[in-house]
This record gives structure tokens, C-alpha cells and sequence, in this order.
């Protein structure tokens, strides 16, 4: 697709839309790419749509929609996704934040009706730190730890946490799992990588070719970090406090499994919240 750096960028938009509907993607990715990378607002767009895009506009937009017809997400092309109403920047170690997530943030949070009370909260696995980050935006006196394997996920992390007004009650360790912490933590959430090994390669080409592999492999049957998580929890250091819950989000069909992976190790009977879909997406432990 070409577009000539005269047209408009209301035309501009209209070509792009084709262009991608031609490959089956939504008109609605042509509309975030050309908002966001010529730094646009929707009124900017009413208003001074019929401006030219310009050379670097031009140049600008043909590569982002060349990306995207070649399976590239449209959040990885402008470099940031929306969570749970807050923007997050993205790294090339770190998930996209997906609906799916804000299932996890939702269970987390009707455990504390009382959005006041000072919790220690602690997310395995951070990533992007969306789900730490959105869990302190909405306790304004809870303070919480982000730990991840990538030091590159969590430099994101760091980032977004002060972005989003919270990096003075955020924290964020490199360490595999729990190791090298210690402590009672009020709420533990984690969406850890739980895709099968196996299944990988016949993933979305949005997904396989575009996340970091270290984010979705979850072993051979895709709970090898849920093992690793209560293995650790059930022997300490890290626990959880008197009344604290342990989160997880789960594969569409894992509920079960990582159920009883809690519930052998002695961390109480399981509890499944589902997402708007219907499938058990998160299971928690904790309070009884």
C-alpha cells in the first residue's frame, strides 16, 4: 500500500482501512495506528482531518500497516496497550496486557471491600507490571513488589509504575519466582506462562512470532510455573499473611488442574472466577 504524503489524513485513514480489510484485519487497527503514530486525538481528526499527512506521515504509516498485514499486533507496532483504564508501555519482554488479565485484577480486589487497609502485595511474573500496577492504583495505601526473571520486563515495569503514579509503593526484583524473597505478603497474583510446549508453534502468528517465548512456555503440560509457585509457597520463605490469597490466571482449561496443585500442597480449598467469555480464568486460594 502507498500512500502519497498529499492526502489527507481523513483519506489516509479510509485507504489503510481498506488495505487491512483486504487481509481479513479489522478497520478499527487502521484508526489506532494512524491516531497514535501521528500523535493524534479523535477531535484532532474531525477537525483537522483534511490536512496532508506529509512525507514522514506517509512513511510513517505505510510501514506501521506493512507490519501489521505481516501479523504484527497493533499494540507491539505503536509500543503500548491499554489495562484496566491505565496505558502501559511495552517491551519486547513483555505480554500485551489482555482483557482476559482484568479478570485477575477483579477477583483480586473483591477480596478487599475496603479499599484502604495498608496490604503487601507481591505479582510473580510481572511483565509489563499491569497487574501490580493497576492493584495499587486502586488500594492507595497498599505497597507491592513486582518480581520477574527479565531485567528488561521489569525496567518496563518500573516505568510504567511511575507513569501511572505508583512508583513510590512499587518495588520490582529480578529473581526467578520467589527466590531471594522472604516474608507475608496480604495478596499474591500471578499470570504466569501456562501454554503447553507442544502447542506453541500452532499459536496465532500474532502471538508465536511476536511475545517473548519465556512469557508463554509453560512446560510440557503448561503448569510448570504453577508448580513452581506453590512448591515455593507451601515452604517458605514467602507466605502468605494470616487471611491473605493466592491469585493465578489459568489456561481456559487448567482451572481444575491447578486447583488441586493448591489444594495438595495445603493451601486451601480452590475458587474459580470466570471471565466474560464464561471460562474459569482465574482460580484463587484463600481466604476461607
Amino acid at each position: 500500500m502507498r500512500l502519497d504524503p498529499g492526502l489527507s489524513r481523513t483519506d489516509a485513514l479510509r485507504r489503510m482501512s481498506e488495505a487491512l480489510a483486504a487481509h481479513g484485519l479489522p478497520a478499527r487497527d487502521a484508526r489506532f495506528l494512524l491516531l497514535d503514530l501521528l500523535g493524534l486525538s479523535a477531535t484532532d481528526l474531525i477537525l483537522r482531518g483534511h490536512r496532508p499527512l506529509g512525507p514522514e506521515g506517509a512513511a510513517t504509516l505505510e510501514g506501521a500497516v506493512a507490519r501489521r498485514v505481516a501479523g504484527e499486533p497493533v499494540a507491539r507496532i505503536v509500543g503500548a496497550w491499554e489495562f484496566w483504564g491505565l496505558p502501559f508501555g511495552l517491551a519486547p519482554e513483555t505480554l500485551v496486557p489482555r482483557a482476559d488479565t482484568e479478570t485477575l485484577v477483579e477477583a483480586a480486589l473483591a477480596l478487599h471491600p475496603d479499599r484502604g487497609r495498608p496490604l503487601r502485595v507481591l505479582d510473580l511474573g510481572t511483565g509489563s507490571g499491569c497487574i501490580l500496577v493497576a492493584l495499587l492504583s486502586e488500594l492507595p495505601n497498599a505497597t507491592g513488589i513486582g518480581l520477574d526473571r527479565s531485567h528488561a520486563a521489569l525496567v518496563q515495569a518500573r516505568a510504567n509504575a511511575v507513569r501511572n503514579g505508583v512508583g513510590t509503593r512499587a518495588a520490582f526484583v529480578c529473581a526467578d519466582w520467589t527466590a531471594g524473597l522472604g516474608g507475608a505478603f496480604d495478596l499474591i497474583v500471578s499470570n504466569p506462562p501456562y501454554i503447553a510446549r507442544d502447542t506453541i508453534r500452532g499459536l496465532d502468528i500474532e502471538v508465536r512470532g511476536h511475545d517473548p517465548m519465556a512469557a508463554l512456555d509453560g512446560g510440557p503440560d503448561g503448569l510448570g510455573a504453577y508448580r513452581s509457585v506453590v512448591e515455593a509457597l507451601s515452604v517458605g520463605p514467602v507466605r502468605l499473611a494470616p487471611g491473605g490469597a493466592l491469585a493465578f490466571e489459568v489456561g481456559y482449561d487448567q482451572a481444575e488442574a491447578v486447583g488441586m496443585l493448591g489444594t495438595q500442597a495445603g493451601l486451601g480449598p480452590a475458587v474459580r472466577h470466570h471471565d466474560l467469555a464464561g471460562h474459569a480464568r482465574v482460580v484463587r486460594f484463600g481466604p476461607v
